[in-house]
């Protein structure tokens, strides 16, 4: 998302950067890192892969056809993967890995909410070799049942392999599933199976019992029952991150790694906590009014202040930016 959000975001999480949270060279996977790959400015999506232990794929919110692999034991990239077959991307903003072993990408961002009337997914195998390397990928053609709209979410439940994408609204998005097998050779119809709040990443756990959305200022895993969202879902604790842009489930569905955009962008691990816990009980994370920071939260280190004040800074921006938006829209 390229907005002045981008730069408000980015002072609010001047105040939250964490004096803890050294990462050592070797160590475990899966855990607390950042990424040092000074091409990697804007990591918009977040998967973990199945090939390969400690590997996280990721991309930029750009036009630029490029996968990056990057080590959760050192955030160091080992492998740069070009997709060919695709043409430019417009908006990449979602990475997913499927039950196949394919990695899906989700070119479906449309800042203008609704310019496009078509978006696209991109698949490609994930690669049996970590290195620097060009792919074949197929690209699919995909339009909403309802019309165009802005998304920065793509799911793919990992047992059906079924593509799921979560729209972005300020008042809300909606939850849209794809056909069950995707066609190369025709248009993809989404249709709308339920609503979200404001979704900038999304992932199946790896069982495909849970589904954890994110935004902004929340992050909550719901219940996947019968294809359709089971509960209202419960908030994980996620900590403020600024420009919060991806999250995933490890590959043993026992933490959440969360990620934001900017150079040397920072993934934190989320332990998962009881999911069945009520969202209105103590335990919540930041979108649960007087709910305590989680242990996982940087905030729990002795941040809370600078956790408020993040929230205040946001807040305005939040203000600023969508009465801007309102104003022209009236004009």
């Amino acid at each position: 998302m390229r907005s002045a959000l981008c730069a408000l975001g980015a002072a609010a999480a001047l105040v939250l950067l964490p004096a803890g949270h050294a990462r050592a060279e070797g160590q475990e996977p899966d855990r607390d890192f950042t990424i040092e790959d000074s091409r990697v400015t804007e990591s918009s999506g977040l998967a973990a892969s199945r090939a390969h232990p400690g590997i996280y794929w990721t991309h930029n919110d750009q036009d630029a056809p490029l996968i990056y692999g990057i080590d959760s034991r050192t955030g160091k990239t080992v492998a740069t993967l070009t997709m060919q077959g695709v043409g430019t991307p417009r908006d990449m903003e979602a990475i997913a890995v499927g039950p196949d072993g394919d990695i899906y990408v989700g070119d479906i961002g449309d800042n203008l909410d609704g310019s496009w009337d078509h978006v696209w997914v991109y698949r490609f195998p994930e690669p049996k070799v970590l290195k620097d390397q060009k792919v074949a990928a197929k690209q699919y053609v995909v339009k909403y049942a309802d019309g165009a709209r802005n998304a920065e979410a793509l799911m793919v439940h990992p047992k059906t392999g079924r593509v799921y994408i979560a729209s972005k609204n300020e008042d809300g998005g909606g939850l849209y599933a794809g056909p069950e097998r995707l066609s190369s050779s025709g248009t993809n119809v989404f249709r709308r199976i339920g609503e979200v709040p404001w979704v900038t990443d999304g992932a199946f756990s790896p069982d495909g019992d849970r589904l954890v959305l994110r935004g902004y200022l929340m992050a909550r895993e719901y219940v996947w029952k019968d294809g359709r969202l089971g509960d209202e879902g419960t908030s994980i604790g996620a900590p403020f991150q600024g420009q919060a842009e991806s999250v995933t489930y490890t590959p043993d569905g026992s933490a959440f790694m969360l990620g934001s955009e900017g150079q040397q962008s920072r993934v934190v691990r989320l332990d998962r906590q009881d999911a069945g816990r009520s969202p209105e009980k103590p335990g919540g994370g930041p979108d649960t009014p007087g709910a305590p920071q989680t242990p996982q939260s940087p905030a729990a280190d002795g941040g809370q202040g600078n956790t408020t004040l993040g929230f205040l800074v946001l807040g305005g921006a939040f203000v600023l930016v969508f009465g801007i938006k309102r104003l022209l829209r009236r004009g």
